[in-house]
């Protein structure tokens, strides 16, 4: 039949495995590599029995306090349901965390309004943004309308890790577009003192740009430029993510034919509508899972700012198991911690995914 087909001219469709023929044919193939198989997956059902087994079967669900987790050999859950407003309001004012609460509400709201299509605009964008701010601020500031004021100083918590990583987001894009335009000028002065720039902060870690911003500026500058320390820090994290973000922007527009510059040259475009009509929308679209994987990394690094002293979402669990009688279920405060954690940059993962499919970034 093979030959038939080849005289003819005909090439037969490949044949496709089905699943359980591709796993017989990829880990059961030979005597060894099924023992192989099978030891590797007995040790991964007997982690997940354990795991399981603490987790759920062996637990402790109730509030009680601490005297309920002695006698327990699972996880003692009643940490979470004693200490979650720590966990997640950190030393903000307990009568007020409802405000907190509709912060943390409003933010993730605005976020997701973004996400959709309708609100990819030059003029929607910035006023969704506006507004979640506004009412992030005034809901966490207060001062108006009968809530008390409260200082930055006293936030914290998930609300407090979540308006650091949406302004450093939000903040250090448009630098990041800035940087990328002027290192790649025609103007050699330009474009290598940008270089400069870019390369000296990536030399240097976090963690000390955070510092010098936290500590060493109040010494370089006069008492009315150095404005509050939680600015000053958000400052120096979106500079550090917009000399990374430059870079991936750079790459996206390399990748570009030069032709395309040339024929909206030739169409009459000036500079300004070439790149913000053909280079950089290209641009992004091709730098699209880089752009994703670095904005999952920020939210990751804002953990960082709990060494300078501020009680984001981190600290906040640190301080819940802090006490005496909480101090042997550090497990479980870390696990519910990284469960937070998980579900954002999750969800940040999932919708580059969906980007990706959207944009058809894949096959281009």
């Amino acid at each position: 039949m093979s030959n038939v087909a080849i005289v003819s001219g005909e090439i037969p469709p490949p044949r496709h495995d089905t699943f359980l023929a591709a796993v017989r044919k990829g880990y059961f193939a030979t005597p060894g590599a099924a023992a192989v198989t099978s030891v590797c997956l007995a040790l991964i059902a007997l982690a997940v029995w354990t795991m399981f087994r603490w987790a759920v079967l062996d637990a402790v669900w109730s509030s009680g306090g601490p005297d309920v987790c002695q006698q327990a050999t699972g996880a003692c859950w009643a940490v979470i349901a004693a200490r979650w407003r720590l966990i997640f309001f950190g030393l903000y004012p307990y009568d007020e965390q409802w405000r907190s609460a509709l912060a943390c509400a409003a933010i993730l709201a605005t976020v997701a309004v973004s996400c959709f299509p309708f609100a990819w605009s030059a003029k929607r964008l910035p006023l969704v943004w506006i507004a979640g701010y506004g009412v992030f601020y005034g809901l966490m500031r207060g001062g108006f309308l009968g809530l008390p004021t409260v200082l930055e100083t006293q936030w914290g918590g998930l609300s407090l890790t979540l308006f650091v990583f949406s302004t450093v987001v939000v903040t250090g894009m448009p630098i990041a577009v800035c940087l990328a335009l002027l290192r790649r000028s025609r103007l050699p002065v330009i474009a290598r003192t940008v270089a400069v720039l870019i390369d000296g902060i990536r030399s240097l870690p976090l963690v000390a740009i955070l510092f010098t911003a936290a500590i060493i500026i109040p010494y370089a500058l006069p008492h009315f430029l150095v404005g509050d320390k939680l600015y000053r820090v958000i400052a120096g994290f979106s500079l550090f993510f917009a000399v990374y973000q430059a870079e991936i922007i750079r790459g996206g527009m390399q990748a570009l034919p030069a032709g395309q510059e040339e024929a909206a040259h030739a169409l009459g475009l000036n500079y300004w509508q070439t790149m913000s009509r053909i280079v950089l929308p290209q641009a992004f679209r091709h730098a699209l899972p880089p752009t994703i994987n670095q904005i999952v990394i920020t939210f990751m690094e804002t953990s960082l700012i709990v060494i300078i002293g501020f009680f984001e979402v981190m600290a906040s669990g640190n301080a819940a198991f802090s006490t005496a009688e909480w101090s042997a279920t550090y497990v479980e405060v870390y696990v519910f911690v990284a469960a937070i954690y998980f579900a954002f940059t999750f969800t940040l993962s999932r919708y580059g995914a969906y980007l990706e499919r959207r944009l058809n970034v894949a096959s281009h």
